[in-house]
C-alpha cells in the first residue's frame, strides 16, 4: 500500500509564525499527542485540549508498549504492520531509552502446534532452541525447547514516553496545553482565542457522539514486582486461553496484559481475568507466583468492526481513530498521514474510506 515516506522527529523549529495554520487537538493520549507532534512538527500553531488533569492517561496508560509490528502481523492485517514499521522509527528518535532487544514469543510443549501456527502467519523472525533462549533470557533457561525470536523490535514505557513526548510538545514546538475540558465549541479555550483552521478529535470512544461504528474492547492489566525474575524484553506466552504478554518495565516490575473483551464497561480487573493472566505468567515461570501485585488496571480501546484505524474528515474536522490495541504501533503513522491530509491534501487511503471527490 502506497505511503509517503515517513521522516524521523529531529527537525525543531524555533516556533510556528504568527500566520501558521491553528489546529485544535482534541485528547491527549498517544493519538493526540502523536497527532500534535505531527502538526507542530510542521509549524502549525497547536493548542491541545484534554479532560483530564494530565495527558497520557485513559487507555493509553494501560498500554503495553510493544513496537512489534511482526508479532501483530500474526492476527492483524497488514496495514497494522506497515503503520507499524513506521511508528517503529518514530519512537526510536521521539523518545529516550527505547530498548531494542526484540521480542520473544513462547510456548509450553503441549502447545506447541500453537507456536507453529504463530510462526506461519508472519514473518522476520529466527526460530531458537532452548540453548538460544537460555542465552536471550537466562532465567527461562531450562523451561522452554523452542521459541520464535524477533530480533528488530522493540519496546517502551507508554506512561515515560507520553510524559516525555508532552514535554517536547511545550518546551520545543511551544505547543498550548489545556487541561479538564473536552475542547467541544468553546470549551477550553480563552476568550479571544482564534478558530482552529483544522480541528483533530482523538477523542477515543468518546467521539461515538460522531463515530457511531465505534465500538468499545475492554484490556485489563497486572503490573507485578518480583526480586527473582529478570527480563530483557518482552515475551509472549501463548496460552489455550488467553495469550499474554510479559513487558519488563524495569526495577523487578512487570506488566502482564492483556485481555480483549468486548464491552465498553470500564469497571474493575474481572477475578477470571486475574487468574488467567497469572496463571499464564506462572506458566512462563514459577517466580511470578510470589510476585507482588503492584497495579491493577482495566479501560476501553475504541475499535471500528475490521479493528482497522481510520481518518475520517468532516469539514475541517479530522477524526483520528479505531487504534484498537495497536495505540503505540499506530499512532506515530497515522499522525503523518493527518498532517499530510491537512497540509498537502495528500489521500490516505489505506486508512480512509471517505467519498474520494471530497479530495
Amino acid at each position: 500500500m502506497p505511503s509517503p515516506q515517513p521522516s524521523t522527529p529531529n527537525d525543531r523549529p524555533a516556533g510556528p509564525a504568527a500566520n501558521a495554520m491553528r489546529v485544535r487537538i482534541l485528547g491527549g493520549g498517544v493519538a493526540g499527542l502523536t497527532c500534535a507532534h505531527a502538526f507542530a512538527r510542521r509549524g502549525a500553531r497547536v493548542t491541545l485540549i484534554e479532560r483530564r488533569s494530565a495527558t497520557g492517561q485513559g487507555c493509553s496508560w494501560y498500554a503495553g508498549g510493544m513496537l512489534a509490528p511482526w508479532c501483530e502481523r500474526e492476527s492483524a492485517e497488514p496495514i497494522i504492520a506497515e503503520l507499524g514499521f513506521e511508528s517503529l522509527d518514530y519512537w526510536r528518535h521521539a523518545v529516550p531509552d527505547v530498548p531494542n532487544e526484540g521480542s520473544l514469543v513462547l510456548a509450553p510443549p503441549r502447545d506447541l502446534p500453537d507456536l507453529r501456527r504463530f510462526a506461519r502467519r508472519t514473518e522476520g523472525f529466527e526460530w531458537v532452541d532452548g540453548a538460544r533462549i537460555a542465552a536471550l533470557e537466562p532465567d527461562l533457561g531450562g523451561r522452554f525447547d523452542q521459541g520464535l525470536f524477533f530480533s528488530t523490535e522493540a519496546h517502551l514505557e507508554p506512561r515515560k514516553a507520553l510524559a516525555a513526548l508532552t514535554r517536547t510538545l511545550v518546551d520545543e514546538y511551544q505547543v498550548t496545553i489545556r487541561y479538564e475540558a473536552d475542547g467541544l465549541e468553546a470549551d477550553g479555550l480563552d476568550e479571544g482565542d482564534a478558530p482552529a483552521d483544522v480541528v483533530v478529535d482523538c477523542r477515543g470512544l468518546a467521539a461515538r457522539d460522531v463515530l457511531a461504528d465505534l465500538r468499545g474492547v475492554k484490556g485489563e492489566m497486572l503490573v507485578l514486582y518480583s526480586r527473582e525474575m529478570s527480563l530483557k524484553r518482552p515475551v509472549r506466552m501463548l496460552h489455550p486461553r488467553i495469550p499474554v504478554y510479559i513487558v519488563p518495565r524495569g526495577d523487578g516490575h512487570f506488566m502482564i496484559g492483556a485481555t480483549s473483551i468486548e464491552n465498553d464497561e470500564r469497571g474493575r480487573v474481572t477475578g477470571r481475568s486475574m487468574l488467567e493472566l497469572l496463571g499464564a505468567a506462572y506458566a512462563l515461570h514459577p517466580a511470578f507466583g510470589e510476585a507482588e501485585i503492584v497495579e491493577i488496571g482495566a479501560d476501553v480501546r475504541p475499535a471500528f468492526p475490521d479493528n482497522i484505524p481510520r481518518l475520517r474528515r468532516r469539514g475541517n474536522t479530522i477524526y483520528v481513530n479505531g487504534l484498537y490495541r495497536h495505540g503505540f504501533l499506530a499512532a506515530p503513522a497515522l499522525a503523518r498521514r493527518a498532517a499530510a491530509l491537512a497540509f498537502d491534501g495528500t489521500p490516505c487511503p489505506e486508512v480512509m474510506d471517505e467519498d474520494r471527490r471530497e479530495w
